[in-house]
């Protein structure tokens, strides 16, 4: 993977351009904005893995290497987002059961399971349009057109 830096491309399926932001060879962000940073370049391997996605081949991205820079327990929420498979789903009381030291039973450990996917810095690398009744740091058409490409 590329050291460093900014690299978006715009993807018809979706409408709008896949960000990424790259720091010591892990992937730090993703987002989906209309118009990439001036500085984004355009080539970088991730994203054309993620344009074979979009277009239909399966791909879990589980061989990326991600930084994730959160509490821990947020960590261990998205590090269980992970491992739901491409094309299927899960809600937030399995989540809190995948998650180790989280119970779908505690409200607090809801509210956290809830606060980490609302605040992904990740999406589609770690698949919170998975979770059926949770917030996604997708936006909503970003969101609803994963779901449709792996039938959720």
């Amino acid at each position: 993977m590329e050291d460093a830096g900014i690299y978006a491309r715009e993807f018809p399926y979706l409408d709008r351009h896949v960000q990424l932001g790259v720091a010591q060879g892990k992937v730090i962000s993703v987002s989906f904005p209309q118009t990439p940073d001036d500085d984004a370049g355009p080539d970088h391997p991730l994203l054309d893995r993620i344009e074979a996605y979009l277009e239909g081949t399966a791909d879990d991205f589980d061989d990326v290497e991600l930084a994730l820079t959160m509490p821990t327990e947020q960590r261990t929420v998205l590090e269980a987002v992970r491992e739901i498979p491409h094309g299927e789903s899960a809600d937030c009381g399995q989540l809190a059961r995948m998650a180790p030291g989280f119970d779908p039973e505690n409200d607090d450990d809801m509210i956290t399971i809830r606060t980490a996917l609302d605040e992904n810095p990740l999406p589609l690398l770690i698949p919170d349009h998975r979770i059926r009744d949770g917030p996604s740091a997708s936006p909503p058409d970003v969101e609803q057109k994963l779901r449709s490409l792996e039938g959720l």
